[in-house]
This record gives structure tokens, C-alpha cells and sequence, in this order.
């Protein structure tokens, strides 16, 4: 049975850890920056998905420091975590091209999606 695709959020946290270890706020702001704005993370939203894809072995805890005398715990992606990003972006790959394809067949939205402006 193929693997039940991820939420948005989900998918964008684990995007943001694919570029290195992060911790909370820096996660926050890189969903933010790759999402174009449209996707803004809570703290307590962050943190709650931070410990579920911890339980799912997606994620692990990296290092803790302390900064302004806060401790800051920093978050990698795992090879598991790693694979399943890789897993949703062909999905959602696949799914692009076949509705770009079919769009494409459509005479008045032909010119938008070949780049003609």
C-alpha cells in the first residue's frame, strides 16, 4: 500500500531541515521564506509537529546550546525522514506533470502554461 501523502506543514518542515540542522525559530522562518508567506508556523503548532515526526523517526534532535541564557535545541533530518521527503516530492512531481499535461490540452490555458505570459 503506497504511503499516505503528508500535510503541507509537514512537508515544508521537513524541507527546511533538508538544508541542515535548524532550531525552532530558524525552522519557523525558513517555512516562512519557502513557502512564500503563505505559511505561517505557531510555536506551539511547530513544536507539537516537532515531536510527532520525532516519534515517527522523521526527525532527531541535533545539539542543544544555549543562547541568551535559553537553551536552543536544534533538530536534523533523519535518513528515514529523508526518504520519505524524497518519496513526497516525486509524488507530488508526478501529480504536477500529468495536471501541467492535461492543462496543456486545454487551447486557453496553453499560451500561460508553455511561459508565454
Amino acid at each position: 500500500m503506497p504511503e499516505k501523502s503528508i500535510q503541507e506543514p509537514t512537508f515544508l518542515i521537513l524541507t527546511a531541515l533538508a538544508a541542515g540542522p535548524q532550531h525552532g525559530y530558524g525552522i519557523i522562518t525558513d517555512v516562512l521564506e519557502i513557502s512564500g508567506g503563505r505559511v505561517r508556523l505557531r510555536a506551539g503548532t511547530l513544536y507539537a509537529a516537532l515531536d510527532r515526526l520525532q516519534g515517527e523517526q522523521l526527525i532527531e534532535s541535533d545539539r542543544e546550546e544555549v543562547v541568551d541564557g535559553r537553551a536552543r535545541r536544534y533538530y536534523r533530518l533523519t535518513a528515514e525522514g529523508g526518504s520519505r521527503l524524497a518519496t513526497e516530492v516525486e509524488r507530488l512531481r508526478r501529480n504536477a506533470e500529468t495536471a501541467a499535461t492535461r492543462l496543456r490540452r486545454l487551447p486557453s490555458l496553453r499560451p500561460s502554461l508553455d511561459g508565454a505570459s
